[in-house]
This record gives structure tokens, sequence and C-alpha cells, in this order.
């Protein structure tokens, strides 16, 4: 406890009960931070400042006067930002011929533009103060494939490649910025599918360690890159149990998976 004792974070995507970015603010919260928590849905920002702590910041990540207000509104009621983390996302599961120029624009504004404005917000307010540290919440299919997650995966691995080129050149103002790249995690984006009986099954067959990430194991590794005892920047931290060693189910494992589930429900 006590690794973030005087740091002031900001968390972009914690407007969904129970989320990632919820989880993280916990996290930091315990970990002594002051937390400012950041999304679309002010009630239930206000919600979850009520019960936990920290102030609430509404913001819509696609659009950059909108970064540019919440960013400012942060450093000027925390005192400055010494962390940000941006876990917002958007899990389209959609056919590459069938995803629509609609569908690919909303993706790429919430997923590569939104990042990219946050950064150039960030910068600025991390170079005056001597240093800082972002965190992008990315993803294991930016590496490994999994299927009708053509536009996700593109704007994620877009995004990762972002991290790495701003790290290289603001590394000398003592900004780390890194990226987390989770596998499925049980969470509220995840929750319609595991309610299918033998979805599941087929995904953890692809983790050494046996068994999909939570919210927890994400945000365990969040602090120690929010902490001053990181020396990293640049980097992806694969935060998956190993899931990239191996890969994600195809869409027939899924089925096969599925299928085996029903028959032994009855």
């Amino acid at each position: 406890m006590g690794r973030l004792e005087g740091k002031r974070a900001l968390i972009v995507g914690a407007a969904g009960r129970g989320n990632m970015g919820q989880a993280i603010a916990r996290r930091f919260m315990r970990e002594g931070a002051q937390v400012a928590v950041a999304g679309r849905r002010r009630d239930a920002l206000d919600a979850f400042v009520a019960q936990e702590g920290g102030i609430a910041v509404t913001c819509d990540f696609t659009e950059k006067p909108s970064i540019d207000a919440m960013v400012a509104e942060t450093a000027q009621r925390l005192g400055g930002i010494d962390i940000a983390l941006n876990a917002t996302g958007w899990g389209l599961l959609k056919p590459f011929l069938e995803t629509t120029p609609e569908e690919l624009d909303a993706m790429i504004a919430l997923q590569l533009r939104g990042p990219f404005h946050f950064l150039q917000a960030l910068i600025p307010v991390m170079s005056g103060q001597g240093g800082g540290s972002i965190i992008q919440i990315s993803s294991a299919t930016a590496t490994i494939m999994f299927h009708d997650h053509d536009a996700y995966m593109a704007t994620k691995a877009g995004t990762d490649h972002l991290v790495r080129s701003v790290a290289n050149q603001f590394g000398d103002r003592g900004i780390r910025v890194n990226s987390v790249s989770p596998g499925l995690t049980d969470t509220p984006m995840t929750a319609e599918a595991g309610a299918v009986p033998g979805v599941f099954d087929a995904f953890v067959k692809g983790y050494p360690l046996g068994r999909y990430g939570t919210t927890a194991d994400v945000a365990a590794a969040c602090v120690w890159l929010a902490s001053d005892e990181c020396f990293m920047t640049g980097e992806n931290l694969q935060v998956n149990g190993g899931l990239t060693l191996r890969g994600n189910p195809s869409k027939a494992d899924i089925e096969s998976s599925v299928a085996a589930a029903m028959a032994r429900q009855g």
C-alpha cells in the first residue's frame, strides 16, 4: 500500500459500473493517489465518487475540445497530473466485409484519435511539472488475431505504435508512456458473451496460466507502471496470462465449445 502516495491521477473510461477504469481507480486510491475519474456519463461518475471518493470530470473522448477541457479541469482541481490512464474502449464484433464506414469512423474516433489528442493535451501539463506516467489500455488482439474484430484490432495496434512514438520524443522531459494489453477480461463489456455457456471455456484453453484475466490483474500492473519504481517507457506490458504465446480461439472453436456446454446442460 502507499506506492502512489501523493500522486495525482486522471483515469478516463471510468463511467461503467464495475469496468476496468473503475477497478484501476479504486486500486490507485488504495495506493494513496488522488484520483479524478472521467467519462461521458456524469450520473455514473458522481455515483462512483460518492462511494469511493475522488472527483468526477465529464468528457467526450471522441472530441478534442472535450479532451482538452477535461485535462485542464483535472490539472486545475488536483494541482497537476502525475498519472494519466486511458481505459476507454468499444468492443465492436463485426465481420471485416460488413463493417460500415460509420462504425470504422466511430472506432477510430474513440480508440485512435481520442488517445492521440489525450497525449497532446497531457504533454504540456506533465512537461511543466517535471514529468509523469501515461498508461494506455490496449489489447492482446493488437498482436494476436481474433475473428470479426478487425477495426478494434487495427486501432489498438495503431495506438500501441503511437505510445512508442510519444515515449521516444518526450522521455527527456521525464514523461513515461506505456500500454497494457489484457486478453479476455471479466468486465461489463464481455458480460454478454460470458453469459453464453461454453464461450469463456473456449478461451481458457489459450492461457498457459489456466485462466482468463480479471480487472484486478490489470490494475496491479498499472500501479507498477504508474509508480516511481518503474524504469520503463515505450513498452507494451502483456498482462494476459500468456495468451499471446498461444492465441485466441477460432470462431469454430467457440461454436464447438458452446455446443458441448449446451449438450451438457441438457
